[in-house]
């Protein structure tokens, strides 16, 4: 930071954090567990292997059994840890200790196919027996090849399964994913005819795909009317998550009674613990600026539900910085400071915005510099968005400083992409006004953060013809991103 004693209390919380990180026992805490889904939960890192936790788990002489590692597989696909999902699934296969069914092919493939890729996926189908080529396995392709956009690929093979005998709910439902990942939301309604031509029952989720078709295309009279034969449909009726999905296209059309009708439907429809359901109704609530409606379903939620985890609050904190309600807003971050909850700092950063997309970056500042002072540690999207309140500002020497340090940290949030707006207008500032050895460092860090675009070069070229430097390595690099040689460089270039 600007400031020496900022400086030096950042770098404290950073070696503190570091010596904590290493010295933390992870593997006695794990392998001391005697549930086995509980030594599994807490390696959220995919890179760690589950294998060796399964070995263990069988040398200790612990029972194993086909429905433990079903539940296992099914809890981490549905948490997305689709890596270690496919770990489980291979170990299952690799040590015959239970027979491997239609059902595990089917999850292995489409399992490869996400982590691996369509290639790896087409592989294992090949080298299936072709006992194991059952209905579900094809499904499993096509899905693959539906969640990749592949419209011909998906057609032909849905072909070949309907040729087979194979028709089930779920291709069906595959085409539609298919049409509505490709934008051709007219295609759907088709496909959910002809599903019923051919015999198929459409299901919740089918209806859903042809509610969102609709929705897409702002046709909302059919919507609703699709909505309707769902209702009407005993083996299928209808859920908070489709009357929520419905509300949202009469959000987004403004028509706000048409809302609060469908909104009240969902709230009905909603199991009172769910805090999922909770979310989603205060997110389109803020939507339409209804604080009393927030507040009252933030009281269930919390009278309902047995906690509010870190999820809950930043829909909440959200949904307030939307109305601009930066005093409730401070009040309810204070409470999540005293829930117990893991410190993670989306939360606060909720807040940081707040401060920021209302110009009050000095208490942005001051916030995030109380957090370091109090020992936390920051990640970079803390600091870049105060460094993007500060070029709103005008204030570019700390917008600059905060960058910086958004940039330092990145390594350790491999995820985070900084604005690319704000990079072009800080580099813009940063070459006419500071050092060229400096500028060079900032950029080679933004390098191993994001991709350089046009604009990024042509500032640094700017320095560089200023200051009298040779620009060959930095068109070398440009015709590397694939960056033109446009008029405005030849220009620049020319005037040396």
């Amino acid at each position: 930071m600007a400031s020496t004693p900022f400086s030096a209390i950042l770098q404290k919380s950073r070696n503190l954090t570091s010596t904590f990180l290493l010295c933390r026992p992870y593997c006695s805490t794990v392998t001391n567990r005697k549930n086995l889904f509980s030594r599994i939960s807490p390696l959220g890192d995919p890179s760690i292997s589950i294998s060796s936790i399964l070995e263990n788990w069988l040398q200790e002489g612990n029972p194993l059994d086909y429905q433990q590692l079903h539940r296992i597989i099914r809890t981490l696909r549905s948490s997305k840890r689709f890596n270690q999902a496919l770990q489980v699934s291979e170990w299952m296969s690799s040590k015959g200790l239970c027979p491997i069914s239609a059902t595990d092919h089917a999850v292995q493939l489409n399992l490869i196919g996400k982590v691996r890729g369509l290639d790896s996926a087409e592989n294992y189908f090949q080298n299936l027996n072709d006992e194991d080529k059952t209905e579900k396995a094809y499904g499993a392709l096509l899905n693959c090849y539906a969640r990749e956009g592949l419209v011909d690929k998906s057609l032909s093979l849905m072909q070949k399964i309907k040729d087979m005998g194979f028709v089930s709910v779920l291709n069906y439902n595959n085409i539609m994913c298919l049409y509505l990942q490709t934008e051709q939301y007219e295609k759907v309604p088709g496909v959910l005819a002809l599903m019923k031509k051919d015999g198929v029952s459409p299901d919740t989720f089918s209806y859903r795909l042809g509610i969102n078709s609709y929705g897409a295309r702002s046709d909302l009279m059919s919507m609703e009317k699709l909505l309707e034969e769902m209702e009407q449909q005993s083996h299928v009726g209808s859920d908070w998550i489709t009357y929520s999905m419905v509300a949202n296209y009469y959000i987004k059309a403004d028509l706000k009674e048409k809302a609060l009708i469908y909104l009240k439907k969902c709230e009905e429809k909603a199991d009172k613990r769910d805090t999922i359901a909770y979310n989603y109704l205060i997110s389109q609530y803020a939507s339409l600026g209804n604080k009393n409606a927030m507040m009252r379903l933030w009281k269930l939620q919390k009278e309902n539900c047995k906690k509010q985890l870190n999820r809950e609050y930043i829909t909440m904190l959200g949904s307030l910085v939307k109305l601009g309600d930066l005093d409730e807003t401070e009040k309810l971050l204070g409470e999540w400071e005293l829930s117990g909850n893991f410190y993670d700092f989306r939360v606060p950063n909720i807040l940081l915005i707040g401060y920021s997309k209302n110009g009050l970056i000095e208490k942005a500042e001051t916030m995030l510099q109380s957090m370091v002072e109090k020992g936390k540690n920051p990640i970079p999207n803390s600091w870049a968005i105060i460094a993007a309140g500060l070029v709103d500002k005008g204030n570019m020497e700390k917008a600059f400083q905060y960058m910086k340090e958004a940039v330092a940290v990145q390594p350790k949030n491999k995820g985070w992409r900084p604005k690319r707006d704000v990079i072009s207008s800080i580099l813009s500032w940063a070459t006419s006004n500071r050092e060229i050895d400096e500028v060079e460092d900032f950029v080679n860090s933004v390098k191993n953060v994001t991709s350089m675009d046009r604009d990024m070069y042509l500032f640094l070229i700017k320095m560089y013809v200023r200051c009298g430097r040779e620009v060959d390595k930095i068109l070398e690099s440009m015709a590397v991103d694939n960056i033109e040689l446009d008029d405005e460089f030849r220009e620049i270039l020319n005037s040396r």
